[in-house]
């Protein structure tokens, strides 16, 4: 409700994509979009890309998703691991076949 408010009055600056960085201010987000979106618990972050996505409102959709990205960004696997609680059910053999059909990615 707050972001719906806030934003009634006050447009949404455009999100460079893909993110210059991790620090979203350094990516068009207004330094309200940016407390707004960096203070909400990571569960109920997801819970607001699924409400945005529900109800169509597009620039908040791009600002969590912005915020998720800027989670992801720069990290590797197991620290993304670590960040979102995904446990790693993979062998080492499945993994190691992953890697090797992903390697063009890996400088991307």
């Amino acid at each position: 409700m707050d972001y719906c408010k806030y934003h009634k009055e006050n447009p949404s600056e455009e999100i460079s994509k893909p993110l210059r960085s991790t620090n979203l201010l350094e990516c068009g987000v207004s330094d309200w979009d940016n407390t707004f979106i960096t203070s909400l618990e990571q569960e109920f972050l997801f819970e607001v890309i699924l409400a945005a996505n529900y109800l169509d409102i597009k620039p908040l959709l791009d600002l969590s998703c912005a915020r998720v990205a800027s989670m992801i960004k720069g990290k590797t696997p197991e620290e993304i691991r670590k960040q979102f609680h995904i446990v790693n059910d993979f062998t080492p053999e499945e993994e190691a076949q992953i890697l090797e059909e992903n390697k063009c990615f890996e400088d991307a």
